[in-house]
């Protein structure tokens, strides 16, 4: 699994700049559960990766900033019992994360002004409304 991640079509991550960790995982696995260290944490080093543009890198730290530690994310994965399908996995939500955290913001909203049958519609329940609770006082004399 030494390919590069690829976060965007013009994004890629090398795979030296990724460090895997493998350690026992819980749950399922029977005998090889005490053995097998399936599962994984993918760490890589957002603030000082030179893969990643400048803009995106100052995006990426900014939207990712409680989970940064140091200036790295990491990512666990431990749902399968096999390490290489846990180290998929593992990449997947990375690449998953840096996209999201790299998206550039949505365009701003341009203001609109409600129009005249909606001021109406409203103002007429808002009467509606105020009849109703007139109608609910005392009656007078």
């Amino acid at each position: 699994m030494d390919e590069e991640l690829v976060v965007t079509n013009r994004v890629r991550i090398p795979a030296s700049e990724l460090r895997e960790r493998f350690s026992h995982a819980s749950g399922p696995g029977g005998q090889g559960v005490n053995t097998a260290d399936s599962r994984v944490e993918l760490t890589f080093d957002v603030a000082g990766s030179p893969s990643l543009p400048e803009t995106h890198r100052t995006r990426a730290l900014a939207r990712l900033a409680g989970r940064l530690v140091e200036g790295r994310i990491t990512v666990a994965a431990a749902e399968r019992r096999s390490q290489l399908a846990n180290r998929r996995i593992a990449r997947e939500r990375l690449a998953q994360l840096l996209r999201e955290a790299i998206a550039p913001p949505p365009p701003p909203r341009r203001a609109t002004r409600p129009t005249r049958g909606s001021k109406e519609r409203r103002l007429a329940s808002k009467k509606r409304r105020s009849e109703i609770k007139r109608g609910r006082g005392r009656p007078a004399d």
